[in-house]
């Protein structure tokens, strides 16, 4: 019988300021200051085994240019996490500096609704390896520009779209949940999978607990984001650590 793949814990850093927060929603107004110090908590990650990190300047996404590459450049660098980048990532310059900051990968969300050509373009140019489709929904209905704008555009048609130019990366949000440690949209991930089963979904938003992380591993999902859990100790690095080793030694070093 063939082995289920387990599912990839991705720890999440949002950027102000170059210090590691948090949002409600999106909403900046609904700030948390959780550590001044990115490459600490990066570290951090990676001594609990983690291997991948979701860098998100919501300074480059207010500005709609490139903010916070120095963070990158330093965690890239200083750590062996491979990194996705997005935020504020609008031109070939910003992509330009954000690979050469370390970014292993880049994810395009409002760019990739209202710059199609653009975002085909770092897909044909980059390869569907490096560029990930962020698809950020609300009540199953993309938004966009940091989900102050909604559309009406149903999200699996957006992937959809995009899948049939080769994209197979996407990180799916629902904005109604994220920060909001009310559990994921399990139901959205699982209709995804089920139109468009070779897109290698990657659930972000509402992770509250380690249940709902094997449940989406119960459901064959590849990825998952975690932020506001692992910040609020609603799941700690130790959980994570016997989930990704579980064959490890408790007494084994650090």
């Amino acid at each position: 019988m063939a082995i289920k793949t387990k599912i990839e814990i991705i720890p999440a850093i949002d950027l102000i300021d170059g210090k590691c927060v948090r949002l409600s929603q999106g909403d900046y107004s609904q700030k948390t200051v959780y550590n001044e110090n990115p490459l600490e908590v990066a570290k951090m990650f990676e001594a609990a085994g983690i291997r991948r990190l979701h860098l998100v300047d919501l300074d480059g996404a207010k500005a709609k240019h490139i903010v916070n590459h120095k963070v990158l450049e330093q965690i890239a660098t200083k750590t062996n996490l491979v990194i996705d980048f997005g935020g504020g990532l609008k031109s070939d310059k910003d992509l330009e500096i954000a690979f050469n900051a370390g970014a292993a990968m880049v994810t395009g969300g409002s760019i990739a609704v209202k710059e199609r050509e653009i975002f085909l373009h770092w897909l044909e140019q980059f390869g569907n390896e490096k560029i990930i489709l962020g698809a950020d929904a609300k009540d199953r209905m993309i938004a966009v520009s940091g989900w102050l704008e909604a559309t009406n555009l149903p999200v699996i048609d957006f992937i959809s779209g995009y899948f049939e130019e080769g994209i197979r990366k996407v990180i799916s949000t629902d904005i109604s949940r994220d920060g909001m440690l009310s559990g994921p949209a399990f139901e959205l991930y699982a209709e995804i999978q089920d139109s468009l089963p070779d897109v290698e979904i990657i659930a972000s938003g509402g992770i509250s607990s380690m249940e709902d992380i094997l449940r989406l591993n119960e459901m064959g999902v590849p990825g998952v984001i975690v932020g506001k859990a692992i910040y609020e100790n609603k799941i700690t690095l130790k959980e994570i650590e016997r989930f990704i080793a579980p064959s490890s030694s408790p007494d084994g070093g650090e």
